[in-house]
C-alpha cells in the first residue's frame, strides 16, 4: 500500500487560508510510479459521513470540485516532487474536518472510493 501523508493543518479565522500538503511515496507497492495516479482530498466532520473535496488527474490537467468548495479551494500537483496540494482560501467555520489524501489508479476511481488513504489532518475554523 502506498503511504500518503499530509500537513499543513492548523486552526484559522473565518476568511483566512490554509495550505495542505500530502506526501506520497514515489512507487507503489507494484513498481507503478505514484506520478501516474490521480489523487484527491476528501473531509470528514464530527458526525459526518466523509465527503469529496477535490480531485486531480495524474498530468493535473483535469480537476474536480465540491460545490461546497468551488472557488475558494485549489488542488495541483508537483509531480518531481511526488506531492499533491490543496490552496483553501476564504475558510468557513463549516470547512472544519479532518482532511485525507487519497490516491487511486484511475480518475473516476479517486473520486468514488479511492485505494489509498492518509492519515488525515485537522483543519479547523474559527468564527
Amino acid at each position: 500500500q502506498a503511504p500518503l501523508v499530509e500537513s499543513g493543518g492548523g486552526l484559522v479565522q473565518a476568511g483566512g487560508s490554509l495550505s495542505l500538503s500530502c506526501a506520497a511515496s514515489g512507487r507503489a507497492a507494484s513498481g507503478r510510479s505514484l506520478r501516474t495516479y490521480a489523487m484527491g482530498w476528501f473531509r470528514q466532520a464530527p458526525g459526518k459521513v466523509r465527503e469529496f473535496v477535490a480531485a486531480i488527474n495524474w498530468s493535473g490537467g483535469s480537476t474536480d470540485y465540491a460545490d461546497s468548495v468551488k472557488g475558494r479551494f485549489t488542488i495541483s500537483r508537483d509531480n518531481p516532487k511526488n506531492t499533491v496540494y490543496m490552496q483553501m482560501n476564504s475558510l468557513k467555520p463549516e470547512d472544519t474536518a479532518v482532511y485525507y489524501c487519497a490516491a487511486d489508479l484511475t480518475y473516476v476511481g479517486v473520486k468514488t472510493r479511492p485505494d489509498y488513504w492518509g492519515q488525515g489532518t485537522q483543519v479547523t475554523v474559527s468564527s
